[in-house]
């Protein structure tokens, strides 16, 4: 006789198998378990078992009504095909009745970059403070050339070493872990090379004793990222930037800036870590624009009387 699971305890169980199997990042899964809570809250009494198609795009409707974007509603409808897929292989659940529903198309918007010109502004005046630079300059300095130089994930930076080879400055390269749990390695600048050096000389200053962080915040522990994006904000408003910069704003200009000079698509998808080329394909748009601004300003017949 089969014992009755109920539907949080599938969620639930689906929820523990992406995190322990696929090992997700706890971002994803948080995510996941934020559609997943949508879905419950939506189907109220019905079961998971019963639900269909129609019911399926009548959530969806009623999301899209209370102002979801299109994108939000594409990922969130993924995790709930997820689950399905998941319940249909592993709890003999009939069908997936969010196969083929889709989510309203909204307009594209293209990630933000900073131009070469702003980066410089802004990671130039970190090695221009006046007498010797506290530890805590020297790391933000260290901090802001990594996630420009190889294009890191904000998670990936926080999530480096001292101690553990991944961060290798005589082979100029680092090897982080990503989304999926997939790993790379990536090139390390010269500027961002001697960064880290005089980062690392500092860093036992306030580093507690056998913490391995490579970047750690005032208490001596492995630095928050809510902490690397305030100091990044911070140091962006100093240098007359705007409070707007995050860091993955850096990684957008990585690769708009790699790509402008390489034009080489697989090698900027490579160093950036995607899983598909599409989702490269969005720096071609960020390339287009800065050469469409250049033709308006230099060919005479494009510009404004």
């Amino acid at each position: 006789m089969k014992i009755a699971v109920s539907d949080p305890d599938l969620g639930a169980a689906w929820l523990g198998t992406l995190e322990h199997q696929r090992r997700l990042s706890p971002h994803t899964l948080e995510n996941y378990a934020r559609a997943l809570g949508l879905l419950f809250k939506l189907k109220e009494d019905a079961a998971l078992r019963d639900l269909d198609a129609a019911q399926i795009r009548r959530f969806v409707a009623r999301l899209h009504a209370a102002g979801l974007s299109g994108r939000t509603l594409a990922l969130t409808l993924s995790a709930w095909r997820g689950l399905y897929h998941w319940l249909a292989r592993h709890k003999d659940f009939p069908a997936n009745p969010v196969q083929g529903v889709r989510a309203p198309k909204s307009p594209r918007h293209l990630p933000k970059a900073l131009s070469v010109e702003q980066v410089q502004q802004l990671l130039e005046t970190q090695g221009q403070e006046v007498g010797k630079p506290v530890p805590s300059v020297l790391r933000d300095r260290a901090m802001f050339e990594l996630l420009y130089s190889s294009g890191l994930r904000l998670a990936e930076l926080v999530a480096l070493d001292a101690d553990d080879g991944r961060l290798d400055l005589r082979q100029a390269e680092v090897t982080v872990t990503g989304k999926g749990a997939k790993t790379r390695t990536v090139p390390v600048g010269s500027r961002a090379r001697d960064a880290l050096r005089d980062w690392l000389k500092a860093r036992a200053l306030i580093a507690r004793p056998q913490e391995r962080a490579l970047f750690v915040g005032a208490r001596g522990r492995r630095i928050s990222p809510g902490a690397v994006q305030a100091r990044l904000r911070a140091c962006a408003k100093r240098q007359g930037l705007g409070a707007a910069v995050h860091p993955h704003m850096l990684r957008h200009s990585f690769a708009s800036h790699v790509l402008q000079s390489s034009q080489d698509l697989r090698a900027v998808q490579e160093m950036l870590g995607h899983a598909s080329i599409s989702t490269t394909q969005v720096y071609t748009h960020l390339d287009f624009q800065a050469l469409a601004k250049v033709y308006d300003a230099a060919h005479p017949r494009a510009r404004k009387k």
